[in-house]
């Protein structure tokens, strides 16, 4: 079957799909994105994709291209095109093709919107759940407004490849006081020998995970206990269990920390948990 693109109104072959050579994503990264997670073609977690996705916007003075209600039509409307039962939906919205120019451009310009949809193999998403990720920590290098989706992601991509030739499938960035700040594309959590849960409290220093915010709704639900403070690398590799989220990953247990295994060097029995009972408190679109 051949893969449909939705690029600025209109629905393409894969092969066929493209952007202005001056649309400013592409010249200078100024462009926001959302992926939601495809669930038995259902959307996971829409509304609070769409919120985001609007506060990102706002944030660099992008101009919403279209409704709320419109755009979760060309999400869906990809997704059904696509025949994705489980899998993911991309949406990026850039400010829109002009002469290459650091500043806004003055003139009234419509933004560039795309949405791409791709199934994904569950059976191997489950595997690598079951078995656990590697992550190794590096220097956080990226700019000061981490809490804006930006299509901005060289650092992040740096630390997936330097991660990947150690052996791992993430990186921790780690500020200069070192504490933990988030994943390459995760937020970072670990269970304390206590049962308690930790994670960063949300700043401008880290992504508010959409994954992490319907996790808390989770929390609340079973009584876990929660505590939003940083913590740094040598804590991470002390705790009882350690995990990242992420619509790619959902719950993901970590089970090693620059090559030191976490506990017994196997997912933990919380963090399994809350990946098994995720989608009892997530929303589903259709």
């Amino acid at each position: 079957m051949t893969r449909v693109v939705y690029v600025n109104g209109r629905y393409l072959p894969y092969a066929q799909a493209g952007v202005h050579v001056e649309d400013r994503g592409l010249q200078f990264a100024d462009a926001i994105y959302e992926v939601c997670e495809v669930r038995e073609g259902a959307l996971v977690d829409r509304t609070r994709h769409m919120e985001r996705l609007e506060r990102s916007l706002s944030e660099l003075g992008i101009r919403q291209p279209m409704s709320r209600a419109a755009l979760s039509i060309v999400l869906t409307e990809t997704v059904r095109r696509n025949r994705v039962k489980t899998g993911l939906v991309y949406l990026q919205i850039t400010r829109g093709a002009a002469p290459r120019d650091f500043p806004f451009p003055r003139a009234d310009v419509t933004p560039t919107v795309i949405c791409l949809a791709r199934s994904l193999d569950g059976a191997a998403r489950e595997a690598r759940a079951s078995a656990g990720i590697a992550v190794e920590t590096m220097p956080d290098t990226r700019w000061a407004r981490c809490d804006i989706k930006t299509v901005m992601l060289l650092p992040a991509v740096l630390a997936k490849e330097a991660a990947a030739k150690a052996g791992a499938q993430e990186a921790w960035f780690v500020d200069r006081d070192g504490f933990v700040t988030e994943g390459a594309s995760s937020n970072a959590w670990i269970v304390a020998q206590d049962g308690t849960l930790i994670t960063r409290a949300l700043g401008s220093e880290l992504l508010p995970g959409v994954t992490r915010r319907t996790l808390l709704d989770l929390l609340s639900r079973e009584k876990i206990p929660l505590i939003e403070r940083p913590f740094r690398v040598d804590e991470a590799m002390a705790a009882r269990e350690a995990f990242v989220t992420s619509a790619f990953g959902l719950v993901m247990p970590v089970v090693r920390i620059n090559g030191v295994a976490i506990a017994d060097g196997h997912p933990g029995d919380l963090t399994r948990r809350l990946r098994s009972n995720f989608h009892q408190v997530a929303e589903l679109c259709h």
